[in-house]
């Protein structure tokens, strides 16, 4: 691990040192020829992402930490295998933008949009096994791994290979679409979804892009243009890092001897698989990529900083470099989240912060469907910008699972979607996700509590006021305001 200095630990490191280590949420496959025949190959196919991107991904982590940016990491708890169709991936895309020129816009801050796409094939699992009816089989992780039908269930190797290449062919058909000018920020008022029409936040929305598209036309007018930023975006993926023999599998080494995952520009540890001496953390430590670890009610105080330091041996050198995803539960954030700020603010480690809102909130419904109320989900994300406001913390963006589509899968949200409404669009093979009308009011309350935030981070330097719709705005306020419009 080059980053590390050349010590003897960090030299001892090598892309299958974590086989060494004891490993949590491994399958194991009933045919180790097939296997390893299917790595080989793995180990063999182009990278997925590049250098560049996962550097530059880092950088703008490191301008989230200092509070310059916003973050926002949204998509499906896991994805599947047929939902790799282009419209399918329009809607994720869609929301992914949609909600970031609200939090943009309205809070005054550039977004970095890191979706949960392209890679999220596999998922932990409390039990290695489940009865479903009178048969006990394997519990279903995930597209990767084995599939979700009874008769599916046994680990397949083969399957990674299918990961890899719906993986290609998502993240293929993402930048095709944003190259057609998918996510031209002059086409914001065309971005809505159907069902918004019933959301209570269609009026804001409508005047947000109207006031977007206003300050865009008047730049213009002034002889100001965003150049080809108002007409991209940057496009990150992200997945948790659990199946470590693909993960293995695509990672390359750099001709700088730095060595990275090629298959996202960020990749996470997971709250079942952060054992500081385990094989997960032993794979990570090796990574230049930025890396996220979750934190749930389990981690000790104590064991957060070491955890830290041994992913991130030179925090000076490779700021942005990791990012800490909260995940307690909306009735254990205030007396947990401020243990854990205290503990790496007394170590001087500036990591990135962000808050997992959803599976700490995630109960079973009466009509036996695993839901979450959207209620808890804000009243966690409130909460932790409490905790990091007054402890001068920077509260630096969320993570949340999410959808483009107009599913019942969560109560509460501006339709007030009640228990007896999740069987009408329950599709999740997993856990739970916020629709796209919640997913919309949510952006909008973040927005909100960013802005709030930011008042009392630095109360010399107030929000702008709310640009009118009068052409004669002023140039300068025209060019701030394309700028951060410019910034998606």
């Amino acid at each position: 691990m080059a980053e590390a200095g050349g010590s003897e630990e960090a030299a001892a490191w090598a892309p299958d040192s974590w086989r060494s280590k004891p490993a949590k949420q491994l399958v194991t496959y009933p045919d180790e020829d097939a296997l390893n025949s299917t790595l080989t190959e793995l180990s063999r196919l182009p990278p997925l992402v590049s250098v560049k991107e996962i550097e530059s991904l880092r950088e703008q982590l490191a301008e989230v930490a200092a509070g310059a940016r916003f973050a926002l990491q949204g998509g499906d708890c896991a994805e599947r295998f047929e939902d790799c169709q282009e419209d399918a991936i329009r809607k994720k895309l869609r929301i992914m933008l949609q909600m970031s020129l609200v939090l943009t816009w309205g809070a005054r801050i550039p977004t970095v949009r890191v979706a949960r796409m392209a890679g999220q094939f596999a998922k932990p699992r409390s039990k290695e096994k489940e009865m479903v009816g009178e048969e006990l089989v394997h519990t279903f992780r995930g597209d990767n791994i084995n599939g979700f039908d009874v008769k599916d269930r046994t680990p397949d190797p083969a399957r990674m290979l299918k990961g890899y290449f719906h993986s290609a062919a998502t993240l293929l058909a993402a930048k095709s679409l944003i190259a057609d000018g998918f996510a031209d920020i002059h086409d914001a008022a065309h971005w809505n979804l159907g069902f918004v029409a019933d959301s209570s936040k269609r009026e804001q929305y409508e005047k947000l892009v109207e006031d977007v598209a206003d300050a865009i036309s008047f730049a213009h007018t002034c002889g100001v243009t965003g150049g080809d930023r108002l007409g991209v975006v940057d496009l990150y993926v992200c997945h948790e890092g659990m199946a470590l023999p693909y993960e293995q599998s695509l990672t390359r080494q750099a001709p700088d001897g730095k060595w990275y995952n090629r298959g996202a520009q960020f990749i996470w540890i997971g709250d079942r698989t952060r054992q500081l001496d385990g094989a997960h953390v032993e794979y990570f430590r090796g990574l230049a990529n930025p890396i996220g670890i979750k934190v749930g009610p389990t981690m000790a105080p104590e064991d957060l900083v070491p955890l830290i330091r041994a992913l991130w041996p030179d925090p000076e050198g490779t700021p942005g470099k990791i990012t800490l995803i909260t995940r307690y539960g909306a009735g254990k954030v205030s007396s947990l989240l401020p243990k854990h700020i205290a503990a790496v603010q007394e170590s001087g480690l500036k990591p990135v912060w962000i808050c997992d809102p959803c599976h700490g909130n995630t109960t079973t419904s009466e009509s036996g469907y695993k839901t979450r109320d959207f209620d808890m989900v804000l009243a966690e994300v409130t909460k932790a910008f409490e905790v990091h406001d007054r402890m001068g913390s920077v509260f630096g963006g969320v993570h949340i699972e999410l959808t483009g589509e107009n599913v019942t899968e969560c109560v509460g949200g501006p339709e007030n979607l009640m228990d007896s409404d999740l069987p009408m669009r329950y599709t999740t093979y997993c856990d739970p996700r916020l629709n796209y009308a919640q997913s919309m009011e949510m952006a909008f309350l973040l927005a909100k509590l960013i802005a709030r935030s930011k008042k009392k981070r630095a109360p010399q330097a107030r929000a702008p006021a709310a640009a009118p719709s009068s052409p004669l705005r002023p140039a300068k306020r025209a060019r701030q305001e394309a700028g951060a419009a410019a910034g998606l």
